[in-house]
């Protein structure tokens, strides 16, 4: 009698379900927990080196520039803003799904934060405001995907053209400046902490959450779960389409959060901001180790590829060369790991 049911218990593990339980996962998807680990440290390593030779190659091309103070707190403070984009992301691409609206999302949640009538209700009525449309458009991607069925593609694709379309509605396409001085103030240099601008602090509280989000909770094995076999972890009681609506939920809450750094940064909100972001934020993600048909994530891996990013684009400007010569290398760098990606996968298969 208790054959049977010691059978399927053993059958869940093998079609995909272990990374849901606490216990150790299974050995055919994961052959050495300690191996797995190793491979990620690695390949922050090896993001680290790259991070370091870029570094050093800023220092040769214009050292008086680029190792200036103001020059790398710059730089931190641009990759702050698309670093918590590609927090949400991370997690939306380890799932096995994609959010091509985050640029829109950003452009949407801060033009609609930075209205006349939004600004009267002072810091907290911006904020607010640019969280909480981050989070209507993360529930409508998520609601058309988990319980509409459609293909997250085409889904976030038409809330881009549609957040973007609504963006420009808002603003008639111009520039609306802010005129609050609580949130203008976080800008400037007298609010650092110890020589930090405040963006960078909440680029690294968002990450620290993110990271004991996907790594230590339930949530976060449900997430990978989902990426790695959505049917098997069905079957072992995950409701993944809840779950995946939580997903994009918190990506729209991450473009809610750095729509309000943006504005923070520019001191305006404008149908433009957000251009690319899905682009940046979909690479850095990918260079980072975040696997793109879903079942892995890293949040540091990622945050390092926001990093290389960031610096490349630092670089490229402080030497004069041409942005279209940056597009190109990085897109370079997006082929690179999404091949160092599949000839892992296809080794680690066989």
């Amino acid at each position: 009698m208790t054959q049977p049911v010691s059978s399927a218990q053993q059958s869940g593990p093998d079609k995909g379900a272990a990374p849901v339980s606490v216990p150790a996962p299974p050995s055919k998807k994961d052959r050495s927990p300690r191996a797995f680990g190793l491979r990620v440290d690695l390949r922050s390593l090896s993001l680290l080196g790259v991070l370091a030779a870029l570094i050093v190659v800023g220092a040769i091309t214009e050292p008086d520039a680029f190792l200036d103070t103001g020059n790398l707190q710059l730089i931190l403070t641009q990759a702050s803003v698309i670093g918590v984009v590609t927090v949400g992301v991370t997690f939306v691409i380890t799932s096995g799904g994609i959010d091509l609206s985050v640029g829109a999302m950003v452009a949407l949640a801060s033009v609609w934060a930075t209205t006349l009538a939004t600004q009267e209700y002072g810091f907290v009525g911006i904020l607010f405001t640019a969280m909480l449309v981050g989070l209507g458009a993360g529930l409508i991607n998520g609601v058309l995907i988990a319980y509409g069925r459609l293909v997250p593609f085409i889904a976030t694709l038409a809330m881009l053209a549609s957040a973007r379309g609504m963006a420009l509605l808002i603003t008639d396409g111009k520039t609306q400046i802010v005129t609050v001085k609580s949130v203008l103030d976080l800008g400037l240099p007298g609010s650092y902490v110890l020589g930090i601008p405040p963006l960078v602090i909440m680029f690294a509280v968002v990450t620290v959450i993110g990271w004991l989000l996907l790594n230590r909770t339930t949530f976060g094995r449900r997430t990978v779960a989902v990426g790695g076999n959505a049917e098997a972890a069905r079957l072992a009681g995950i409701d993944v389409r809840r779950q995946r609506l939580y997903l994009y939920l918190l990506s729209g809450l991450c473009c809610g959060i750095a729509a309000f750094m943006l504005i923070i940064l520019s001191g305006s909100g404008q149908n433009t901001n957000g251009n690319l972001y899905e682009l940046d934020a979909i690479a850095a993600a990918i260079i980072g180790g975040t696997l793109l048909t879903g079942g892995r994530g890293t949040i540091v891996g990622s945050v390092l590829g926001v990093l290389v990013f960031t610096t490349i684009t630092n670089i490229f400007a402080l030497n004069n060369l041409q942005s279209d010569v940056q597009q190109i290398a990085k897109g370079a760098i997006i082929v690179a790991a999404v091949l160092v990606q599949s000839r892992t996968s296809a080794h680690r298969d066989t």
